[in-house]
């Protein structure tokens, strides 16, 4: 990108969102922007919507769901180039990258089905249905079984490794959020809507472990983990809500932090301790953590930025766009600063 654009594009595209101070006829004066521009890279396909992304960082890799252009999008973030253009995901929402198994696993929500993909050839080798709407996938390496968000029907379904059986379906009492693995303790943690809870599954006997209430959060959905803390972030999509939950005891932090409207898609920079939170408003809010307390560093606004994902060795932030002066676009962006905790 040559240097005047890129001046244009921070200008433009990069603008910190502050609330106007109470009480007050003038806004405070404008804080530096907590990411800034490193490249657009062209994406193919029409230009429509986004969703999950997921990093294997031994390939460096980044798979990105191209969801209502029903393709999974490969892309190589060392060279910034897209590999391939994967047909065959209709309505494509959840992927995940499990390199100790040469797959790729993505939830074509439109067939109803899990779809696996092995990592090396990049074809296809597997479908598990029916899933009433997949969504976000999780991986239980003990096990060798994936257990997937099945958002509509209420449930978390279990599936085989080659994708080729829905072995179980754990049901949730509510509508499934997105479904993650915790390294630290075995565990799948699924958020769930209407009860506004964090469901902790065993996957060696599919059952429900407990239940960890999250208070002054609406509908979660989005989770990240800082896996070497024990701690889940999880998001509200209902009331733009944000919760720090401690993984030992289910204890929620403090009170919920305040994130953009309809949160979804979260990521964890555990190098630098920074978490992003996108949401479906198109505003994206950055935190530092110390211990366990979350502190805001800032916020951007991109229009459809509400998925996010993050290479933790050289610390760039990705956001595909679904529609850039009429094309699809890959957006990477890096912190601003490097926060003293970190250096």
């Amino acid at each position: 990108m040559p240097l005047r654009s890129v001046h244009l594009f921070a200008a433009a595209t990069l603008s910190l969102l502050l609330p106007s101070a109470a009480g007050s006829a003038q806004r405070p004066p404008a804080s530096p922007a907590p990411l800034v521009p490193v490249a657009d890279i062209p994406l193919p396909g029409a230009a429509v919507r986004f969703d999950y992304q997921s990093f294997d960082p031994t390939t460096g890799r980044l798979y990105i769901a191209h969801m209502n252009d029903d393709h999974l999008v490969v892309f190589d973030v060392r060279s910034r180039r897209v590999l391939a253009n994967l047909p065959g995901f209709t309505r494509v929402h959840g992927v995940l990258a499990v390199p100790a198994l040469h797959r790729v696993y993505a939830s074509a929500t439109g067939d109803h089905a899990l779809v696996a993909l092995d990592s090396r050839t990049l074809r296809i080798i597997g479908h598990a249905a029916p899933i009433a709407y997949p969504d976000g996938i999780a991986c239980a390496p003990v096990q060798r079984e994936l257990f997937v968000s099945d958002e509509h029907g209420g449930t978390d379904a279990v599936v085989n490794a080659d994708a080729t059986r829905v072995l179980a379906s754990i049901p949730l009492g509510g509508g499934a959020g997105n479904t993650v693995y915790d390294p630290a303790t075995g565990h799948i943690l699924v958020a769930v809507h209407h009860q506004n809870q964090l469901a902790v599954i065993d996957p060696a006997t599919r059952q429900i472990l407990t239940r960890a209430p999250l208070p002054g959060i609406d509908d979660p959905h989005g989770i990240a983990l800082d896996a070497a803390d024990g701690l889940a972030f999880v998001a509200g999509e209902g009331n733009h809500s944000l919760a720090v939950v401690r993984l030992r005891d289910l204890r929620m932090l403090g009170t919920p932090l305040v994130v953009g409207d309809d949160p979804d898609v979260l990521a964890f920079d555990p190098g630098l301790r920074l978490l992003y939170v996108s949401a479906e408003s198109g505003q994206v809010t950055v935190f530092h953590l110390s211990g366990s307390t979350l502190s805001p560093v800032g916020s951007v606004d991109m229009p459809h930025a509400h998925t996010v994902a993050v290479d933790p060795a050289t610390h760039l932030v990705y956001f595909p766009l679904q529609d850039v002066n009429g094309h699809p676009i890959l957006r990477i962006l890096r912190p601003a600063s490097i926060p003293a905790s970190a250096r």
